[in-house]
């Protein structure tokens, strides 16, 4: 799926103050500040289990697909990842290698934006057996 870019006046600014490190190589933004928007979007957390319920045994894939059910999310109300200002991702058992794949995915998909505000959760378990990840995402939209 391709990433469309937020319209030029954007309802929300991702910051970083040079008095914080720079998160960029982490694919994240310390700030998202919203001012003039129309709508909010409130993704669930979507995890990485395709139309029919398939859920891959690899973090990579799961991963994947869980980025484009958030896409496909915000397609339905005609929005795109360029509108998300702020991801939560939920990561089960997380390690260095699963936060490279992350990070490449999201720097995949952001390209040459600003990347969204980001929390990034370890957890033990996530909602259905085998589900390795869930992404949680909230847009603005004019």
């Amino acid at each position: 799926m391709k990433n469309q870019p937020a319209p030029r006046s954007a309802p929300f600014e991702l910051l970083n103050p040079n008095t914080l490190y720079n998160p960029r190589p982490f694919a994240y933004s310390h700030i998202a500040e919203v001012k003039n928007f129309l709508r909010i979007l409130h993704i669930s957390g979507q995890g990485g289990e395709n139309s029919e319920g398939h859920l891959s045994s690899h973090f990579s894939e799961q991963l994947h697909q869980a980025f484009c059910n958030v896409q496909h999310a915000l397609q339905h109300v005609d929005a795109a990842l360029g509108d998300i200002a702020v991801l939560r991702i939920l990561v089960v058992d997380h390690s260095p290698e699963k936060h490279q794949f992350l990070i490449q995915e999201i720097q995949q998909l952001w390209k040459d934006q600003a990347f969204p505000a980001c929390t990034l959760i370890p957890v033990p378990c996530l909602a259905i057996q085998g589900m390795l990840i869930e992404i949680e995402a909230t847009a603005y939209c004019r």
